[in-house]
């Protein structure tokens, strides 16, 4: 008679094919979440670049004009700083994965040079894009420019203003950018707008999503781009200090930077990985984006995963001083790795974040996005339960763009 496994021996297994690359599985789940649930139209698309994937993204080809491309614009490996002022602060030894310092300002940069690569190949004529913090919008269209694709943004009319110098970049980029004043105005609503405009011309156009969400191949496609932060940052902090770091720390809304910097270091046990959610104003529906802490299982965007919604069912309105955290979803590798405990998530407010920015400008000289801030913010309350202990934090942003908003808020 055969043994059930224990949840402990399921959750095991499921790590292992994470770390080994069989899964998703052939109909892109992970596990419980993920699948591809888009209209009929549709279909072809994604099969088309499920099909590119394979037949692209593993060739010498490929992975030599990525890797230059990564290398001489994208100004690739970032580095790996040293924070000493604030290691003194936290009683910690604290290090930094520059992100912030690569091309245009963001982590998001790795993901749409990749893609629009990818799209030449496959011969489409434009591409179609959203954006909440304008940082996605922004590479999107460097990369556009860079390769010679035609390109629209849509962003959210809220995300639109509290974001003006990034809607401002990527108008000189040469890319229309498309206000959306429907639904909630801000990523949501510019996804769901993004993907109507993608319905009408699935053959010719492009779809570049921007983070590790939607309907599969996505999620792995991103994962896939975005694990360069992750490889560079393990390879650095054994060179610098002969060990792996204790912790690592990454901000998590749709998750790409998360799960770029987690996913080369799941095989990695003594590391404890740790996620750091938008808190917003408060624990009720609508005045945070804590999808892991708070949400329920449902579909939203083509994928099966964990959303802020309420008894019926309704994706909810979401809040963050982040634009880039505000999203009522999450990647489902993130959903995943939650449900069988490899990676602890946990919540920031607006008004810790804030205070994490301030400490690191002044102790630091580095202005970080407030995405960023909420992961320095959760770094800082680990390293007070857990003193002496080397901690890696994902800088996934610079925080240039957040100046309308910071500038309405006390220093």
């Amino acid at each position: 008679m055969s043994v059930k496994p224990t949840q402990s021996e399921q959750n095991e297994e499921l790590l292992q094919r994470l770390i080994d690359g069989s899964l998703p599985d052939e109909f892109g789940r992970y596990g419980m979440f993920g699948g591809r649930y888009v209209p009929e139209t549709l279909v072809p698309a994604l099969e088309r670049l499920e099909q590119g994937m394979r037949d692209h993204l593993d060739t010498p080809e490929f992975r030599e004009e990525l890797r230059a491309q990564l290398h001489d614009w994208v100004g690739r490996p970032t580095p790996l700083t040293h924070v000493p002022r604030i290691s003194e602060a936290w009683g910690a030894d604290v290090w930094f994965k520059r992100e912030d310092l690569a091309h245009t300002g963001a982590h998001k940069i790795n993901n749409s040079i990749g893609q629009a690569l990818l799209a030449k190949r496959l011969g489409v004529k434009r591409i179609v894009a959203e954006t909440g913090a304008g940082q996605h919008g922004v590479a999107t269209a460097a990369a556009c420019a860079r390769l010679g694709l035609p390109c629209r943004v849509y962003m959210g009319e809220i995300d639109i203003e509290r974001q003006a110098p990034n809607v401002d970049r990527m108008r000189r980029l040469g890319t229309e950018v498309f206000p959306v004043t429907t639904g909630d105005r801000t990523l949501r609503a510019a996804i769901d707008e993004a993907i109507r405009d993608w319905v009408t011309d699935p053959e010719h156009t492009y779809y570049l999503l921007g983070s590790a969400i939607g309907p599969h191949p996505y999620p792995t496609l991103v994962q896939r781009l975005q694990s360069v932060i992750g490889q560079e940052a393990r390879a650095q902090i054994l060179e610098a200090t002969g060990a792996l770091p204790d912790v690592a720390v990454a901000c998590v809304g749709g998750g790409s930077n998360a799960i770029g910097m987690f996913h080369p270091l799941l095989a990695d046990r003594s590391i404890q990985l740790i996620g750091i959610e938008a808190g917003g104003r408060g624990d009720a529906l609508g005045d945070h984006s804590a999808t892991l802490s708070h949400g329920t299982p449902g579909v939203l965007h083509g994928n099966y995963s964990m959303l802020l919604q309420d008894a019926d069912g309704q994706v909810q309105e979401t809040h963050s001083v982040s634009a880039g955290l505000d999203y009522p979803g999450v990647g489902p590798e993130h959903a995943l790795l939650k449900q069988i405990g490899r990676v602890q998530y946990k919540v920031i407010g607006d008004d810790e974040a804030l205070d994490a920015l301030n400490e690191c400008c002044r102790l630091e000289g580095i202005l970080p996005a407030l995405e960023s801030a909420h992961a320095l913010a959760g770094a800082r309350r680990w390293a007070r339960e857990n003193p002496g202990k080397r901690i890696l934090i994902g800088m996934s942003g610079r925080g240039d763009k957040d100046m309308p908003t910071l500038r309405t808020l006390p220093l």
